[in-house]
């Protein structure tokens, strides 16, 4: 295209007009998600009477755990889905379209958690085939060498990330308060329907982007792939029919087994890599072994992270005073805080990246990371203690997300980009997805920690969950200077790029 071409084409704040289109889409998808994340802990736990399910906090907490971690791992077929099967256009717009049906199920106004388990089901099928794909696209809308363009754009793009997370919380927690959950249930539908009809209308604007899969499946691949999808999933579906039909079933095991699988699935894989035959030199496997320091770290930080939208959602429901500057607000919108900081802190976690160059290296920033996370749960401890007394303010949970916004500024830029640098040439995609399974793990394994407030009181829990990352965090100190010989790092910027909320 010339430039004479590119002056006269309308333009999304310099970008190409397709951008427009996946910001749309993906703010709204994010305002459907976070949405449903602000009230789903505190549904399942409020009473029948209140149009809960009546669940056990530490039982909810566990379940949104394993919620949470599914999510992420079926990023990894998600992505194999779109480039083997139907390209990433059309697995964005299922993927869509099976995310408002979730919603849709969970908006049913009925007394029973069938349609509940339905609806998370679509919902976690839904963004396995949209939120690995749509980022995907955005990086295809810009010519090979356009790095300075595309960066910036990406920029925006995560800003629609954000702004979804950040307005959901309040419009849904509002509209599901005094028990109208599936009328905030209902919002996250309507939310991602928006983002569907803009998706659909700006089709033309992406321009043939994600039209064809990169690597179509042969016909007798694609029969493979179904057999093997429809066997899977009977296998499963028996699995769990056989367990319930026993009488031993029940929630609070479920989610355990489903942890260990979890745990289970990056031992696994990071023993196929190393143990297997692929070729892989003797640098590679250093590298590796360097990057799973990097993996159990960022596991750590999820593990406490994610604890926001259920231990400190009950915390902000059970324990404070919920007002701030004389407004009266919901628990739900504390979950607002925290992409508000995102987008405030951003630029400035970005200008200090570039001022320190390359003088801080990807572990010291993992640590960094996982110290601030400590320090946001000693905080916790402090305000357990302070609302032994009674309600305490709100403000308390403020400076709890304030902290861990440094942290994660520190840790979840670097994640993709140190990934991309320590992975075996041979499984450089796969690794980009196995960034996200330290994300699942600790949101799986967070879920558990919940078990822990049967024998612990409030302030010792969270002191125990900020004792486990400052140990994680010393650890990794104090392998600095061996990891930075097995990563090869030599100061290197690995990761100093500007950090973006991108999640």
């Amino acid at each position: 295209m010339t430039s004479g071409t590119q002056a006269r084409e309308k333009t999304f704040f310099g970008q190409p007009r397709g951008l427009a289109t996946l910001f749309g889409t993906e703010m709204w998808e994010r305002f459907s998600w976070y949405g449903l994340r602000a009230i789903l802990a505190t549904f399942m736990a409020a009473s029948p009477a209140m149009g809960g399910l009546g669940l056990t906090q530490q039982t909810a907490t566990a379940i949104v755990g394993i919620y949470g971690a599914l999510i992420y791992l079926v990023a990894l077929p998600g992505g194999w889905v779109a480039d083997r099967v139907l390209g990433a256009r059309r697995a964005v717009l299922w993927g869509g379209f099976i995310i408002m049906c979730g919603h849709i199920s969970m908006a049913v106004p009925v007394r029973t958690g069938v349609f509940v388990a339905l609806g998370l089901l679509l919902i976690i099928i839904g963004t396995g085939l949209l939120k690995p794909n749509i980022s995907a696209m955005v990086g295809k809308l810009y010519p090979e060498d356009d790095d300075a363009r595309r960066d910036a754009g990406f920029s925006i793009f995560y800003l629609g990330i954000n702004l979804g997370a950040f307005i959901a919380p309040v419009v849904v927690g509002w509209l599901a308060a005094d028990g109208r959950w599936h009328l905030g249930f209902g919002a996250a539908a309507v939310g991602m329907a928006l983002g569907l009809a803009q998706y659909v209308l700006g089709r033309p604007h992406l321009r043939g982007v994600g039209e064809e899969p990169g690597h179509r499946l042969t016909p007798q691949e694609h029969r493979h792939f179904v057999l093997a999808s429809l066997s899977a999933a009977v296998v499963v579906a028996g699995a769990l029919a056989v367990w319930m039909a026993s009488g031993t079933f029940d929630l609070d095991t479920f989610a355990l087994v489903m942890t260990v699988i979890i745990v289970v699935v990056p031992v696994v894989y990071f023993a196929y890599v190393l143990f297997g035959s692929h070729s892989l030199t003797e640098d590679e496997r250093i590298r590796l072994k360097a990057y799973i320091w990097l993996f159990i770290a960022a596991a750590v930080f999820w593990m406490i992270y994610d604890l926001a939208p259920t231990v400190l959602l009950f915390f902000a429901q059970d324990k404070t005073d919920l007002s701030l500057f004389g407004v009266r607000i919901t628990a739900a919108t504390t979950q607002s805080f925290n992409p508000l900081f995102i987008m405030i802190f951003v630029p400035v976690f970005a200008a200090l990246w570039i001022k320190l160059g390359n003088r801080v290296t990807a572990p010291q920033k993992f640590a960094f990371a996982l110290f601030m996370i400590a320090l946001s749960f000693v905080v916790m401890a402090l305000a357990a203690r302070s609302a032994a007394g009674g309600r305490i303010s709100v403000w308390w949970l403020v400076l709890v997300y304030l902290v861990q916004v440094f942290g994660e500024l520190s840790l979840s830029p670097v994640g993709l980009s140190v990934t991309a640098k320590l992975a075996p040439q041979a499984f450089k995609g796969q690794m980009l997805g196995v960034w996200f399974i330290a994300v699942s793990v600790g949101d799986a394994v967070g879920g558990q920690t919940a078990r822990l407030k049967n024998y612990l009181s409030d302030p010792a829990y969270f002191l125990t969950l900020a004792a486990i990352a400052v140990v994680a965090g010393l650890a990794l100190l104090a392998a600095v200077g061996r990891l930075r010989v097995m990563m090869r790092e030599h100061h290197d910027a690995a990761g100093a790029g500007p950090p973006s909320h991108q999640r």
